[in-house]
């Protein structure tokens, strides 16, 4: 070999290296550190999975927690069609991701065809030209264990902020019953046969109240740098809020922040709502896996489990006191919501914590458990409990009878907040109070 052949090859690999080291630095650039393409139980992304080199990153910008399975689907699940889910974004980002759960089903839930897009105005049509197939591992299908989940990979779309997108997927085969979140507030939609690309919607005739098997939806993301995680019961869950308006507390939290972002010490976070209806912190329902699972055993999953957390909300207590047939137990209800705050200082996040709010004139009133609720919130304020607290029940108590809803916030059931009442719970939250490291201990 000759010398200037030498060095000829001796450039060209030095090319190689450079452009393959630049693939790298930003591949890893575009990646927050969560999953893709991955499976629940930790095994490793497919080839395929990575995101599409841009810059921002990954956060959540919509979940919603398993809650239980769907009546009506144990023997069949929903074999041969389509389900389209209607979820609203917080923030929005050049691309996106989802995750679906097949928590409460007892065999492996293969979906076949899969698909993104934007809304249109109103109904289950996409919008012009956002229709995108999304893949699992580089493969239009995947079986999703029994009890799992799997992260899709990421596919372009531009989602914008503050819209609704449509995402579809396709079953052909029974899968046992279906893994839903039983209280969307939203309309979703189903259709017979393999639907999943059909963008003017018209063959999705049957309407849902729930969302099915959807557990998440990631952005990569300029706007926000990380993801604000509230856990909650109905409350949270937005029971009350007018279907389809996107008024829940966190939603209007989420609005707040996004115009507030970046201005002094309001950090630039997504809000994501992992609220069930019902929910206590210390119990769970029936069956394995428990319907309406417990805040302590959810809380890795629903909590800790969605992308680049930076802090959580908590508000939960007022079904331990509701739900307990005799006198509920102030001392094991703060000791749980301490478990909770434990683990995700664990994870160096910071937790801020809701006073909970009064109920008086509803079904469930006892003299006994106002005083357990005057307990809690007694601890809570004393700050032994959260890195900070967001006083719903001052902001939200009736001044002439504490024990109750003020009448503007009441939905009439004098547990349940207004659309009003939820506005209200946005509005005394401290934005800045979301910022900071957590401290070593309480």
């Amino acid at each position: 070999m000759t010398r200037r052949h030498g060095y000829a090859l001796l450039s060209a690999i030095v090319t190689v290296i450079v452009a393959l080291s630049a693939v790298i630095y930003i591949t890893a650039a575009a990646d927050d550190g969560g999953s893709r393409g991955t499976l629940a139980a930790g095994h490793p992304a497919q080839p395929g999975s990575a995101a599409p080199a841009s810059v921002g990153a990954w956060v959540s910008t919509w979940s919603a927690s398993p809650s239980g399975a769907e009546p009506g689907t144990g023997t069949y699940g929903m074999a041969g069609r389509s389900v389209r889910n209607v979820v609203h974004t917080d923030v929005g980002g050049t691309s996106a991701r989802i995750t679906l759960s097949n928590l409460y089903g007892r065999q492996p839930m293969t979906v076949t065809h899969a698909s993104i897009a934007v809304a249109a105005a109103g109904g289950p049509a996409a919008a012009a030209d956002t229709m995108r197939r999304v893949t699992f591992g580089g493969a239009a299908s995947v079986a999703v264990p029994a009890g799992g989940q799997v992260v899709s990979d990421a596919v372009p779309l531009a989602v914008p902020a503050d819209s609704d997108v449509l995402v579809t997927t396709y079953s052909p085969t029974p899968s046992g019953p279906v893994t839903f979140h039983r209280h969307a507030r939203q309309i979703s939609y189903a259709a017979g046969g393999d639907r999943t690309e059909d963008a003017s919607g018209a063959g999705y005739t049957e309407q849902s109240p729930y969302w099915r098997c959807l557990t998440a939806l990631d952005v990569l993301s300029d706007e926000a740098v990380g993801t604000v995680v509230a856990i909650g019961d109905s409350i949270t869950d937005g029971i009350t809020s007018t279907e389809g308006a996107n008024r829940r507390w966190t939603d209007v939290l989420a609005e707040r922040l996004r115009h507030a972002a970046g201005s002094g010490d309001v950090p630039r976070y997504s809000v994501v709502n992992q609220g069930i209806s019902g929910n206590r912190v210390l119990a769970g329902g029936l069956g394995r896996p428990a319907d309406n699972p417990s805040a302590l055993s959810r809380f890795d999953r629903d909590v800790l489990g969605r992308t680049n957390v930076k802090a959580v909300v908590v508000d939960l207590g007022v079904n331990d006191i509701l739900r307990n047939p005799g006198r509920a137990d102030a001392d094991r209800i703060t000791a749980g919501l301490r478990t909770l705050v434990r683990e995700a200082h664990a994870r160096g996040l910071r937790v801020v914590g809701a006073t909970l709010m009064p109920f008086g004139g509803h079904r469930g009133y006892r003299d006994d458990r106002e005083q357990v609720r005057q307990a809690v919130n007694a601890r809570i304020r004393s700050g032994t409990v959260y890195d900070a607290v967001v006083d719903f029940d001052a902001a939200l108590r009736d001044p002439y009878d504490p024990r109750r809803l003020g009448a503007r916030y009441d939905s009439g059931d004098h547990l349940h907040p207004s659309d009003r009442g939820f506005a209200k719970m946005a509005e005394v939250f401290d934005l800045t109070s979301l910022k900071g490291s957590a401290p070593a201990q309480l």
